[in-house]
């Protein structure tokens, strides 16, 4: 399954450019089923999830190339509506591949998706908005099926600011007929990027980045492919990176960021005692050997201190002196990493969604395995500051969102190498 060895104890240093989003990507790509052209999207990073999508959208008879982190992709061919279920499986988000499918083809059928194990993550909200707008729903077999001779637009109200729900509606409301409400919407900049890529095909959607987004549906009428669009820039890969310098007492400065995306992590490292400079695109951080513990540290939807950045931030938190605590409000069962940071050394006790750490002088190198993407991001982060050497195994996972994660810190002075 592919393992990380690191031998701890180097402080970071340098600078590095931070790759365009994922999560912005992903959605993106699958809007790409609405305009049945040849759309140019830049910065899209080279991941499994990526590919996982890529695959998904060729077996539908996209036409996909790519030319380092620049996709062009031609959906004037697609003919398909049922996603595969092989692919489906391995990805949590390509439920949103259900919005733009149906608005197309006014029917769908896909199976329950895959992903992380990282707690329950229902897909009720994405049917019952769904189900609003006009489609009927049948579940049978372990497979969902969609369909809605014309789709209409609806006042749907989001039980939970879903980020995939919200990203499906706002699809699936482009081709409808009428004018769509999504409200107690997701806030998260991915939902304006996809709002910026769908409004340049000709959709016409306002208030993503606030909790109501409006979409007025074009119902037949054909939306435009997107000839030149650049994602934006991964918040949690560059929090990621900032935590590493952090963790092993360095300074490192960041390119390609956008720092109102940034402040909620921002704010929290500046808490625990990190230097912080910012200008423009660029974040340089500089920790010193002293940092503080934190009093709360909770995770909440965007604007709030995104869940994605937990288990890199309880990294941190093993190392720091004193007492810390960290509850977990998005999803339930997102502690799997702390069994292993204890392995290594940490203090670290769980109590419900509330983990209690109290910080250690030094963590140990250890034999340790990633359960899911953020988790294994953090172990990396643990044993770069850990004493001795540290295997994580489960490199797969960590791939799925971070691109040549092993090469980056190496050029930050890190000693990495990733074995299969």
């Amino acid at each position: 399954m592919g393992a990380y060895v690191i031998t701890g104890g180097k402080s970071l240093s340098g600078k590095i450019r931070v790759q365009g989003s994922k999560n912005s990507s992903l959605p993106i790509l699958a809007s790409t089923l609405l305009n049945a052209g040849k759309n140019v999207i830049k910065d899209v990073p080279n991941l499994k999830d990526i590919k996982v999508m890529t695959d998904i959208l060729e077996k539908l008879g996209a036409k996909v190339s790519k030319s380092g982190n620049i996709l062009e992709m031609d959906s004037s061919n697609v003919n398909i509506w049922e996603v595969p279920e092989d692919l489906m499986r391995e990805m949590r988000s390509s439920i949103v591949l259900m919005g733009p499918l149906l608005g197309r083809f006014k029917k769908v059928r896909v199976s329950y998706p895959g992903g992380c194990e990282i707690g329950p993550r229902p897909i009720d909200l994405h049917l019952k908005g769904l189900s609003l707008m006009g489609a009927t729903l049948r579940e049978k077999h372990g497979f969902i099926y969609a369909e809605a001779p014309a789709l209409r637009g609806a006042d749907i109200h989001l039980d939970f600011p879903s980020v995939g729900a919200t990203e499906n509606l706002m699809m699936a409301g482009v081709l409808a007929n009428g004018k769509t409400i999504i409200r107690n919407a997701a806030k998260e900049p991915e939902i304006v990027d996809l709002q910026n890529f769908l409004n340049r095909m000709g959709a016409d959607i306002k208030g993503a980045g606030t909790d109501t987004i409006k979409i007025d549906g074009c119902g037949s009428d054909e939306l435009k492919p997107v000839e030149d669009y650049t994602v934006i820039p991964d918040r949690i890969v560059a929090g990621t990176y900032l935590v590493a310098a952090a963790i092993t007492r360095g300074q490192v400065t960041l390119k390609n960021v956008v720092l109102e995306h940034m402040e909620p992590i921002l704010a929290k490292l500046r808490e625990t005692g990190c230097k912080l400079e910012c200008c423009d695109d660029c974040i340089n951080l500089t920790a010193d050997t002293t940092l503080r513990s934190l009093d709360s540290l909770r995770t909440l939807p965007y604007p709030g201190f995104p869940t994605d950045m937990q288990a890199p931030m309880m990294a941190l938190l093993a190392t720091v002196e004193g007492t810390s605590i960290l509850t977990e409000t998005v999803f339930e069962n997102r502690f799997k990493h702390a069994e292993e940071l204890r392995r290594m050394g940490a203090h670290i006790t769980i109590n419900g969604n509330t983990a209690i750490i109290k910080g250690v002088r030094k963590l140990t190198g250890a034999i340790v395995e990633a359960k899911d993407l953020r988790a294994g991001a953090a172990l990396v982060i643990a044993a770069l500051a850990a004493e001795g050497e540290t295997t994580v195994y489960g490199s797969s996972h960590v791939e799925r969102g971070y691109e040549r994660l092993e090469d980056n810190l190496s050029s930050l002075g890190a000693e990495i190498v990733k074995k299969k």
